[in-house]
C-alpha cells in the first residue's frame, strides 16, 4: 500500500509539473524576419465570415485603392457560424427577444431592445445600399419577411403586458401588436396554439417588420463582389499560424495552405480578426498585453428541424419564448421559420451541446490550446461562480431527442416526432474577461477588441453578432481608423447608412423614412406610421431617394 501511494504521489507530481510547464509555455508567435523592401498590404482580414466580408465591403467603398487580403481556413467563405443552418437566422431587432427586456423591481427595462433595434436598422440600410448598387442580388436570396412574435403563457402573461406597455413608448416598436386572445394568436402562429389547453392563459406581441436572414448568403455575395476588385485577394484552405508585430509597427501574418502545406507570410498595416471562436487564440498570438485579459468558453447548439410542407406551410413567424428562471441568455427557446437556399424550414431550439472546439470545424484541443497562465484562474473562477450555467449545460447535454421533443411540444403541442430531425449548429465562444475588483466576468454579447494604436482589431463573443454586423464594423472602423471616419470617409458612410451618427429612437420621422426605404428595397412588410408622418417636418434629410 505504501508503494502504491508513493507511485501515486510521483504521478501527481509529474502531472503537476507538466501542467505548470504547459500553462507557462510561450503563446505568442515567433518574430518573422522580413525583408526591408517587402511589400506591405493595407489590411489583412483573418476569417471569411460575415464580419470580414462586411468590413471588406466598407473598405472597398471608402478606400478602393487599398490592398486587402482575406484568409479563410475552409474551402469556401461563410461556412462556419455565418452559414445558413449554423445560426438561427434571426434579424435581431429586440422585437421578441425577452432576454433583451428584463424585469427588475416590477419594471421592464427595454434599453437593450432599443439598442438592438437601432443597430439592425443600420444593417438594413447597409444591405439596401448593396442591393441598389448591384453588390447583393435579389433580396429574397438573403432576407425574407417573417413576423417576430413573443409568446408566453401562465404567470408570464403579467410580464408580457408590462413589457408591451414599456415598449410601446419607444418609436422603435411603433406598430407592435399585443393580444391575450387565443384565436388571434392562432391566426398569427397556428402551430403554437394547435392542441393547446383552451383554459391556459396566453399572451403574445407581434411586429410585422421582422425578418429571417441567411448570413451565409450575404457573406458569399459580398465576397464574390470583392473578388472582382483589383486590390482584393482571397486565399481559401489557408490557416493563419502566427501574428507578430514588426519594429515599424506593421504586422506580419504567417499562414499555411492546408492542401499543399506551403507556408508563407504577408506584411500589413492593419489586421482584423473575424474568425469567430478562433479569434481569442489568434489574439493570443500577438503577444499584446491587452489580450491577456481574455479567455473563452465554447458552447455548441443543436436544433430540431423539419421541412415537412404540412408543417412549414402553417408557420410563417419567429416565435420566441421566455427563458426559465435562472436560465442563461442563450437558453431562450424559439420556433422559427427559416428560408435557406430557396426552401422553407421550421426550426426549434436551440439546445446546448458541449465540445472543446472553438469552431464547428475546429479541433477538440481548441480550449486547451487557448488556456494559459493568464486565463486559467479566471476560467476556473467563472465555473465556480456560475453553477447555474454549469447545471444548465449538464442538463442540456444529457437530454435525449425525446426530451428535446418534449420541449418542442410546449410550443407546438401537436408536433409529431417523426417530422423532426436534429441539425447541429455552429459553435459560439462566450467571453471570459478579467474585471476590476474580481477575477473575471462572463459576457454573453459581442465585444470589439482594439489594440492601443488601433492597428489590430478583432470581434469576440456571440449574440446578436451577425445581425448587427454592419453596425459592429462601423464601430470597429471608428476605433481602427478614427481620423478617416471623422474626415474623408464620413460623407460616403452617410451615403451608405443614412442614419449614421443619429439617434433613431429620438427621431421617429427619420426612423419611419428609413424603415419605409429599406422595407421597399428588401421586400419587408412595413406600414409607414401616422405618428411619424405627422412629425415629418422635423426629420433630417430624407432617405427615400438613397442610391
Amino acid at each position: 500500500m505504501k508503494r502504491f501511494f508513493k507511485y501515486l504521489l510521483i504521478v501527481i507530481g509529474v502531472v503537476f509539473v507538466i501542467g505548470l510547464i504547459f500553462l507557462f509555455r510561450p503563446i505568442s508567435s515567433k518574430k518573422v524576419t522580413t525583408a526591408a523592401d517587402e511589400p506591405v498590404v493595407d489590411v489583412v482580414l483573418v476569417g471569411g465570415g460575415i464580419m470580414s466580408a462586411t468590413l471588406g465591403t466598407y473598405l472597398n467603398e471608402v478606400e478602393p485603392d487599398w490592398t486587402v487580403q482575406m484568409y479563410e481556413r475552409l474551402d469556401q467563405v461563410g461556412q462556419e457560424s455565418s452559414a445558413g443552418f449554423n445560426n438561427a437566422g434571426t434579424g435581431h431587432s429586440g422585437f421578441m427577444e425577452m432576454n433583451y427586456t428584463p424585469e427588475k423591481d416590477g419594471k421592464v427595462d427595454i434599453k437593450k431592445a432599443i439598442d438592438t433595434a437601432s443597430q439592425f436598422e443600420v444593417s438594413k440600410q447597409f444591405w439596401s445600399y448593396q442591393v441598389k448598387n448591384g453588390v447583393l442580388g435579389q433580396p429574397s436570396s438573403f432576407i425574407n419577411p417573417v413576423p417576430h412574435i413573443a409568446f408566453v403563457w401562465g404567470d408570464s402573461v403579467n410580464y408580457m403586458k408590462k413589457r408591451y406597455d414599456a415598449m410601446r413608448q419607444s418609436p422603435m416598436f411603433e406598430g407592435l401588436k399585443y393580444t391575450e386572445n387565443p384565436d388571434e394568436i392562432k391566426q398569427w402562429a397556428p402551430l403554437v396554439m394547435q392542441g393547446r389547453d383552451a383554459n391556459q392563459k396566453v399572451a403574445a406581441t407581434r411586429m410585422d417588420v421582422g425578418s429571417d436572414v441567411n448570413y451565409g448568403s450575404i457573406t458569399t455575395q459580398l465576397v464574390d463582389h470583392l473578388k472582382k476588385q483589383p486590390n482584393f485577394k482571397l486565399e481559401t484552405s489557408t490557416e493563419v499560424t502566427g501574428i507578430s508585430q514588426n519594429e515599424d509597427k506593421t504586422w506580419t501574418v504567417s499562414f499555411k495552405n492546408l492542401k499543399t502545406n506551403q507556408a508563407s507570410h504577408v506584411k500589413t498595416r492593419h489586421v482584423f480578426i473575424g474568425a469567430g471562436g478562433a479569434a481569442i487564440r489568434l489574439l493570443q498570438m500577438t503577444g499584446l498585453e491587452e489580450t491577456k485579459q481574455y479567455a473563452g468558453f465554447p458552447i455548441g447548439g443543436i436544433f430540431l428541424m423539419t421541412d415537412n410542407p404540412a408543417v412549414t406551410a402553417q408557420h410563417t413567424a419567429k416565435v420566441y419564448g421566455k427563458p426559465e428562471l435562472g436560465a442563461p441568455p442563450m437558453s431562450v427557446p424559439h420556433i422559427d421559420t427559416r428560408y435557406v437556399d430557396g426552401k422553407k424550414y421550421v426550426l426549434f431550439g436551440p439546445f446546448a451541446t458541449y465540445s472543446n472546439k472553438f469552431l464547428k470545424n475546429g479541433s477538440q484541443f481548441d480550449l486547451i490550446d487557448a488556456t494559459n497562465k493568464n486565463n486559467v484562474i479566471p476560467m476556473a473562477t467563472i465555473g465556480v461562480e456560475n453553477l447555474d450555467l454549469v447545471k444548465y449545460l449538464v442538463s442540456q447535454v444529457a437530454m435525449s431527442k425525446q426530451d428535446q421533443f418534449n420541449e418542442l411540444k410546449k410550443y407546438y403541442p401537436d408536433a409529431k416526432i417523426e417530422d423532426w430531425n436534429l441539425s447541429q449548429a455552429g459553435q459560439r465562444v462566450q467571453i471570459i474577461k478579467k474585471a476590476p475588483g474580481k477575477p473575471a466576468t462572463l459576457q454573453f454579447g459581442t465585444e470589439i477588441f482594439s489594440s492601443k494604436d488601433g492597428s489590430i482589431t478583432a470581434l469576440l463573443g456571440a449574440s446578436p453578432g451577425a445581425s448587427t454586423s454592419p453596425y459592429i464594423m462601423l464601430s470597429l472602423m471608428e476605433k481602427a481608423f478614427p481620423e478617416q471616419v471623422k474626415g474623408k470617409w464620413n460623407p460616403k458612410l452617410h451615403e451608405i447608412v443614412k442614419s449614421y451618427q443619429q439617434d433613431l429612437n429620438s427621431n421617429p420621422a427619420l426612423l419611419d423614412q428609413v424603415r419605409t426605404y429599406t422595407s421597399a428595397t428588401l421586400g419587408l412588410n412595413y406600414t409607414p406610421t401616422r405618428k411619424a408622418a405627422n412629425d415629418a417636418t422635423t426629420a433630417t434629410p430624407a432617405v427615400a431617394n438613397a442610391h
